[in-house]
């Protein structure tokens, strides 16, 4: 349950606008916001891509941990994550022990459209087109579950824009939540 000194979290696949969402989603709450890939590269100088490159996945995954651990407890934001961060078991009772996890449930083909224009996501880069395709149902077959298992709400933005999705969003986590908000 969101109360006022909890976080929301955003998760769901790259490119389902959990930063995009995010940023209008704080306004309409009056939160920070912080992308938590936008924090780590901040935090190693590098780009995302750079640290899948250079250190692996499982080190990347290490630092979101780190992130997301220190976002924590912070309270009070709204915090995008990355598309991978369910996969761990400690960041899920994070979000969980820590505030109200929103996840955007993004149909594949808007995915596989948002992957073809946005380079700079490690596990999509360099494939071709159908590739990327199976690669995106590859990882939400995995990876759905655990967001919906997560998840306070649930809530697919569809085509609608960032800013309307975020309206809407807060008025069900208001619903949902503490009248703290």
């Amino acid at each position: 349950m969101m109360t006022e000194g909890g976080n929301l979290y955003l998760v769901g696949m790259p490119g389902a606008g959990k930063s995009a969402i995010g940023r209008h989603l704080a306004r309409e709450l009056g939160r920070e916001f912080v992308d938590a890939d936008a924090e780590i590269e901040k935090r190693t100088g590098a780009a995302i891509a750079t640290i899948f490159d250079i250190e692996g996945e499982a080190q990347f995954r290490r630092r979101e941990s780190e992130v997301l651990r220190g976002l924590s407890g912070g309270g009070g934001l709204v915090v995008a994550t990355g598309g991978g961060v369910v996969l761990a078991a400690e960041n899920r009772a994070v979000m969980r022990g820590s505030g109200f996890v929103v996840y955007l449930e993004t149909p594949p083909e808007i995915l596989k459209q948002r992957a073809a224009r946005n380079t700079g996501r490690p596990l999509l880069d360099g494939a071709d087109a159908q590739e990327r395709g199976e690669k995106i149902e590859q990882l939400l077959q995995e990876r759905a579950p655990l967001y919906r298992a997560l998840a306070d709400l649930v809530v697919t933005p569809g085509e609608s824009s960032a800013q309307v999705a975020a309206k809407e969003i807060a008025m069900m986590a208001k619903k949902l939540c503490k009248p703290s908000l």
